[in-house]
């Protein structure tokens, strides 16, 4: 996955989940930020951000806000639209029959469909920016939404479907992700049920380029 031109900045402050403030060659900019989660971790003043240029004059603001850079870790991207468009490169090389986004199954909209043979398959995806001591983890925030997409993936799985959850690790060197229960018990609950009825946890590491993510392997 590629972005198209790509500049860089210093954070400045956030007033809200969708917009940030940013040093551009010496002119604090607004900035769109592609994640709503919370990331205080890494978006703190002075930070070191890399922003995606858009090349649409009709838009409220010119840059998007797509990674940050982390002492201990490096860049990271926190693009939050990241992780399905490179499981979709992923999954193409992956010798699928039938790879379908955006499926409805049950009462949720799951990321993928696919087909191997006779075999379907059902994959969400979800993006890891959060990292403590050399672990990647998620929720990052809590998540109503990927407690549901866990126990609809546990029934289909209990209905013959080979279920995953993919984690995309936007962050380079971190090849585990466990669930953030001090952020949510009940996502860690609910990933044990799932991991129960045999839900398979993909931990998919990353390289972060400066204008693009790719899944290595």
């Amino acid at each position: 996955m590629k972005y198209g031109k790509i500049t860089e900045g210093k954070f400045i402050d956030r007033p809200n989940r969708f917009i940030a403030h940013v040093e551009i060659d010496g002119k604090a900019e607004t900035v769109h930020v592609k994640n709503t989660g919370r990331c205080r971790e890494l978006l703190f003043p002075g930070a070191a951000v890399r922003l995606e240029i858009s090349d649409n004059p009709a838009r409220k603001t010119q840059y998007d806000l797509v990674a940050v850079y982390k002492e201990s870790i490096g860049w990271i991207n926190i693009d939050s639209q990241a992780p399905n468009k490179v499981v979709k490169e992923w999954l193409e090389k992956q010798n699928y029959d039938v790879i379908r986004p955006e499926y409805t199954y049950g009462n949720s909209r799951i990321d993928f469909y696919m087909e191997k043979g006779e075999q379907k398959y059902l994959l969400e995806v979800k993006g890891c920016t959060l990292e403590i001591d050399g672990i990647g983890y998620f929720p990052d925030a809590p998540t109503e939404r990927g407690v549901k997409h866990l126990r609809e993936l546990a029934k289909a799985a209990e209905a013959g479907y080979t279920c995953m959850v993919a984690f995309v690790i936007q962050m380079q060197g971190i090849t585990e992700v466990r669930p953030y229960t001090v952020m949510q018990p009940e996502f860690g609950v609910a990933w044990q049920q799932a991991v129960d009825t045999g839900v398979q946890m993909l931990f998919l590491s990353c390289h972060v380029d400066r204008d693009g993510l790719c899944i290595i392997g």
